[in-house]
């Protein structure tokens, strides 16, 4: 490539220096980033029968990504939204690149020019308030388990933070009293302040006193005391469900997951009604 560095070398510096040390991304990112690049570099073996070690920039080019895209929805059968994705980690990199190989600006643009795959974006369902009440009310708070399913449905309903934020958040995270709040570190790495209602700090408040199971524990452990999975959250949030459509039918029609709960907030604000969750 005549004194370019060649792909792996660029697609190394792209983790290390632009996502790591520059844009200090979340793991979550990296994690999504790495996913798409490994199954890109499957997929230009396959086609172009070279080692990801033998690769140059040149071999990267707009119609080979359009294919690999065309290639993931059709045998992996992925979402329009998940096709996007993996088009912003390969754009993002181009992106990188275009400063650190000027010589190529012209393949730079046409994969940069590539569009993402518009899709009907479904309406998100909301909780009316008698089913935030029902699903509240569902753990067995006569139970660690319970109380700790209790606290954090009431804090992710009250707050409207994500699921990668209230498994991340930490005791020291946590401000109880005198202008109670909660503290993360959000999506693009943005530190934001969330005031907490006067039940809900209560409900906190008696729940950082139960025992610890590990040191350093994270706010809402699992049952060794290490970080709740993304999948034990939709485990619990199913199984609370099911409870509280005993008592509040109408969430047998509903599909509720951890993003329905963060549009509980503003949905109820917009209806103006305000009461204390």
């Amino acid at each position: 490539m005549n004194g370019q560095p060649n792909f792996g070398v660029l697609l190394e510096r792209f983790f290390t220096q632009r996502l790591m040390q520059q844009r200090q991304a979340s793991a979550h990112t990296i994690a999504s980033y790495r996913d798409t690049f490994k199954m890109l570099l499957q997929f230009v073996q396959k086609r172009l029968r070279k080692a990801p070690s033998a690769l140059a920039l040149d071999d990267i080019d707009a119609p080979l990504v359009m294919d690999f895209l065309d290639d993931a929805e059709r045998t992996r059968g992925i979402t329009a939204r998940t096709r996007n994705l993996r088009l912003t980690a390969v754009h993002s990199f181009f992106r990188y690149v275009a400063f650190e190989a000027p010589t190529h600006s012209e393949q730079i643009q046409r994969v940069l020019a590539i569009p993402s795959k518009r899709f009907t974006r479904a309406l998100v369902s909301f909780l009316s308030r008698q089913e935030v009440d029902a699903l509240l009310a569902a753990p067995d708070q006569q139970t660690w388990s319970g109380r700790r399913d209790h606290a954090l449905l009431l804090l992710a309903v009250q707050t409207g933070l994500r699921l990668s934020e209230l498994t991340s958040l930490r005791q020291d995270d946590l401000h109880i009293g005198v202008g109670a709040h909660v503290r993360v570190i959000g999506k693009g790495r943005k530190e934001r302040c969330t005031p907490l209602s006067k039940n809900t700090n209560a409900v906190l408040a008696a729940w950082v006193r139960e025992p610890p199971l590990a040191e350093n524990q994270p706010l809402f452990p699992n049952a060794r005391g290490t970080r709740l999975s993304s999948h034990g959250v939709h485990y619990l949030l199913n199984k609370h469900v099911m409870t509280a459509t005993v008592k509040c039918p109408s969430l047998k029609n509903k599909r509720v997951s951890p993003h329905v709960l963060r549009h509980y907030l503003p949905n109820r604000t917009m209806s103006c009604n305000l009461q204390s969750t």
